[in-house]
Parts: structure tokens; C-alpha cells; sequence
């Protein structure tokens, strides 16, 4: 069982920067992939990014590449996601999930979300 908890949501304009965090309790070992996910009120959930165990080879949808960057610390159970440059298209519930293993095909705990709100 992992639990995640994401935090450092909340109001800023466009142009500005926030950094996300989750915390990754439980069987943090079972946090294998990292994935974040943003979902805007009555709209799908969609990708973010994701980032691997050892923290390489993160990769960003289209909307978000070159604007937000993930990294994790693994000795602090932690996953963050930055975002800089934001824009109101960026306002969404932000949610991290993990695999349990590489080989899941599907996202198997999810956080909460935090909510982030982009003014123009």
C-alpha cells in the first residue's frame, strides 16, 4: 500500500512559478514510476509527466515541455513537480500517482490533488 499527498497548490498570476510536492508514504518502494497528472474542472484527467525510480529519463506532454520539470528525492520520499512560466490554461486539480512496478500498465495510487489556479 503507498499513500500520496500533494501540496503547494494555489493562486498566482500567469508568468509565475510554483513548485509541487508529494509525499510518498507506505511502501514507498512500490512508488516505482511517478507520474503527474492535472485535470481542469469538466474536463479528462491528462498526462503531465512522469519520472523513473532513479529519477531519469522524465517525460512532459507537449503542453507542459520545457515549462515543468520533475524530480524526486527518494531519501525524503518526495516528488515534485515545478512549473514556471505558468499560464491560465495550467488551472487544474494536480494529482501525482505511482506505478508499483515497471512492468504496471496503469497507474495503481493516487494523491488527492492540489489545486492550482492561474490568473491572466
Amino acid at each position: 500500500q503507498v499513500q500520496l499527498v500533494e501540496s503547494g497548490g494555489g493562486l498566482v498570476q500567469a508568468g509565475d512559478s510554483l513548485r509541487l510536492s508529494c509525499a510518498v508514504s507506505g511502501r514507498a518502494s512500490s512508488a516505482y514510476v511517478m507520474g503527474w497528472f492535472r485535470q481542469a474542472p469538466g474536463k479528462e484527467r491528462d498526462f503531465v509527466g512522469h519520472i523513473g525510480w532513479s529519477g531519469g529519463s522524465p517525460y512532459y506532454a507537449d503542453s507542459v515541455k520545457g515549462r515543468f520539470t520533475i524530480s524526486r528525492n527518494n531519501a525524503e520520499s518526495q516528488v515534485y513537480l515545478q512549473m514556471n512560466s505558468l499560464k491560465p490554461d495550467d488551472t487544474a486539480v494536480y494529482f501525482c500517482a505511482a506505478k508499483a512496478t515497471p512492468f504496471s500498465s496503469s497507474y495503481d495510487y493516487w494523491g488527492q490533488g492540489t489545486r492550482v489556479t492561474v490568473s491572466s
